[in-house]
């Protein structure tokens, strides 16, 4: 019988009998999960900003090709299309864009199953499919839907279509659109469809080498596409990385804060998404029961790769956001999934571990402070170790109710949804929950709805502010870069004022200027921007006096 784990020349397994237990009592809380997420999730602040930016730069009269929001051409045609059905109110607009991302990691679970069931047993297939699928849906809402987290949904389409379709070159074909359209979702996502071609090197070479030969001339076209569509995109691919004051290239490299930094990230991320606490024990689970220590070392390498290329992902941008290395996430479950179905006897105490993490979201946020730490995440992946360890030792074990387990798998992935579930965390502490995070976009509302009376309706506006404001506030814009982020920067890298973006932004303020602006002077403090843009901004604009708790206000054109 063929596995993922099998040599690669094994034959496809053949389709075994499934229990008619298992499918409800995984598919019915799990479904129940996805639902309530969709309906209360929320989308994050990097997606409301691309979102204003969209909208306000189409009534200004910009397509998505020709807007600026620091994401590539082919992100923001994706951000523009999922926002295209949406009508109505701000939740319900989201809770459509929630229900359209669902949807299209549903249709990439299933693609990944069908694809599977060639290669693997039924349950293998069914558990490291949904696995798959539900870490992608139930992500938090840092991930959801970012550049990152949309490249591993490609890559999965890709690597579904290079391991199901019979002829290896139209497989090939095939995949290396998604896989192309992985790497332009944000460019250092390339890194996302090259971990997809390690996996398909694990499972087919050849396949692997023809998949990676046709999706590099993919990515290549796609490039030039973007060029030739947008007027401005390859200015932006250039100006965009030198906005980033956090970027390797510009902190250079310090081995001793990398290797700690990773140290502390790690362990943040592990918090936000705790299937990551059990990778080790699935890699276990799954290395001990793959025959000859070639392809145990073969196995342990791709791995390896994918682990330390993720982190490395994380360490050239410098920001440390979670979101980063939501791939390392994905891969965590998929082998969560693979080791569990593939198991021959269902481990209970690595299940009875996954279960038990599921809440560790929600309880972490209890813990007193002095117990918030990353050595505490750390030892828990060492537990989750421990168990798997233990599973290998255990064997004779009944198989029966080995659907407990795959249950317990819906728990742990679910772990991030819950209210009392951290919305961020840093350095072991936990600083917003998710409860934390839908009062605090009540008060931006709020503040918003005050900014937003003062304006009369439809009058453009100069936005100053930070995309949250430029998204609650939702008057038009009459400038290809509605929100300020190259003028914002100079505030932290003076070299900005160079750029030809920021030149272009910079005429936004006095050229044809908008009758309204609204400032945000602690997002865009005007002592510490460009000179030149603050004596242009106090020119065109007449603001309000700075007084203590207001920093968002509205200015008139003089």
């Amino acid at each position: 019988m063929a596995t993922t784990t099998a040599p690669v020349d094994a034959p496809p397994a053949p389709h075994a009998r499934r229990s008619p237990l298992w499918w409800p009592v995984v598919a019915v809380p799990a479904t129940a999960a996805v639902i309530y997420t969709v309906l209360t999730r929320r989308l994050t602040g990097d997606l409301q900003y691309v979102l204003a930016a969209l909208r306000l730069g189409g009534d200004a009269g910009y397509s998505p090709s020709e807007v600026f929001t620091h994401r590539p051409f082919f992100y923001r045609w994706f951000v523009a299309l999922l926002d295209m059905p949406t009508s109505g109110g701000v939740v319900v607009r989201e809770t459509i864009i929630e229900a359209e991302g669902a949807v299209l990691v549903a249709a990439a679970a299933f693609a990944l199953h069908t694809a599977l069931l060639r290669r693997t047993t039924p349950r293998e297939a069914a558990l490291t499919a949904g696995a798959t699928g539900l870490v992608l849906v139930l992500a938090p809402r840092t991930d959801f839907l970012q550049p990152e987290w949309t490249a591993v949904v490609l890559t999965v389409f890709g690597v579904a279509a290079a391991l199901g379709v019979r002829r290896p070159w139209q497989a090939a074909l095939l995949a290396a659109v998604p896989l192309g359209l992985a790497v332009m979702m944000k460019y250092s996502t390339a890194s996302t469809a090259a971990f997809g071609i390690l996996v398909l090197w694990a499972v087919d070479r050849g396949r692997a080498v023809r998949t990676a030969l046709v999706a590099a001339v993919s990515a290549i076209a796609l490039f030039g596409l973007s060029v030739l569509a947008g007027s401005h995109e390859l200015q932006w691919t250039h100006d965009m990385p030198q906005i980033n004051q956090s970027a390797l290239s510009r902190t250079g490299i310090r081995p001793e804060f990398i290797l700690h930094r990773s140290y502390e990230f790690l362990a943040d991320r592990s918090i936000l998404t705790p299937v990551l606490l059990l990778l080790p024990g699935a890699l276990l689970l799954l290395l001990t029961r793959v025959q000859g220590r070639a392809r145990r070392l073969e196995l342990l390498a791709v791995a390896a790769l994918i682990g330390f290329g993720s982190l490395a992902v994380v360490v050239v941008q410098g920001n440390w956001f979670p979101y980063h290395a939501v791939q390392l996430t994905v891969a965590a479950a998929a082998v969560w999934g693979l080791a569990v179905g593939g198991s021959p006897t269902p481990p209970w105490c690595f299940g009875a571990v996954s279960l038990l993490y599921g809440t560790l979201p929600a309880l972490y946020t209890q813990l007193p402070k002095a117990l918030q730490r990353d050595a505490t995440l750390w030892v828990l992946g060492l537990v989750a170790l421990l168990a798997a360890l233990a599973d290998t030792r255990l064997r004779g074990l009944p198989r029966r109710s080995a659907a407990l387990v795959a249950l317990a798998g819906v728990v742990l992935l679910a772990g991030p949804v819950w209210p009392s579930s951290p919305h961020l965390a840093q350095y072991g502490k936990v600083s917003v929950t998710n409860a934390g995070f839908h009062r605090n976009s009540e008060v931006k509302k709020e503040a918003a709805d005050r900014l937003r009376a003062r304006i009369p309706a439809g009058a453009k506006v100069l936005y100053l502010a930070f995309g949250d404001t430029v998204y609650y506030v939702d008057h038009p814009a009459q400038c290809r870069y509605p929100i300020a982020t190259f003028l914002q920067r100079t505030r932290f890298i003076p070299d900005v004022a160079d750029l030809k973006s920021f030149k272009e932004n910079e005429n936004c303020v006095d050229h044809d200027p908008a009758p309204y602006a609204i400032l945000d002077r602690a997002w865009f403090r005007l002592a510490k921007v460009d000179p030149g843009l603050r004596r242009r901004v106090q020119a065109t604009y007449d603001c309000p006096p700075l007084q203590p708790k207001t920093p968002l206000v509205v200015c008139k054109r003089r």
